[in-house]
């Protein structure tokens, strides 16, 4: 079956950093787009970085642009988001999912959509 589990949240100060993980299973890995999203209570999810499986391309939301890195490794089938200088803004459960396009991402619909029990971040001040 398919699955996508997040990996690596915690508790962290204002200024600090925290990498994710995630973990996948039962597709084709290379073949799909992989995104990070967030939602915090009483907001709605955001999407805020994607990656192409096919060459790696990322894409990030402006409020996580030049904080956050994405990248990818194939050969374990799983995708990472470096996260530094982090706010208490960037408090939310993180998850990540696959998504068949970029467009896709952006509209927060369609490929696999596999939200699983996602990783806690919380930024205290």
């Amino acid at each position: 079956d398919v699955q996508l589990q997040a990996f690596g949240g915690g508790l962290v100060q204002a200024g600090g950093y925290l990498r994710l993980s995630c973990s996948t299973s039962g597709f084709t890995f290379a073949a799909y787009a992989i995104g990070w999203f967030r939602q915090a209570p009483g907001k709605e999810r955001e999407g805020l970085s994607c990656i192409s499986g096919s060459d790696g391309t990322p894409y990030y939301a402006d409020s996580v642009k030049g904080r956050f890195t994405i990248s990818r490794d194939n050969a374990r089938n799983a995708v990472f988001l470096q996260m530094n200088t982090l706010k208490p803004e960037d408090t939310a459960r993180y998850h990540c999912n696959a998504r068949m396009t970029f467009s896709d991402f952006l509209k927060d619909k369609g490929g696999l959509d596999y939200w699983g029990k996602g990783t806690q971040v919380t930024v205290s001040s």
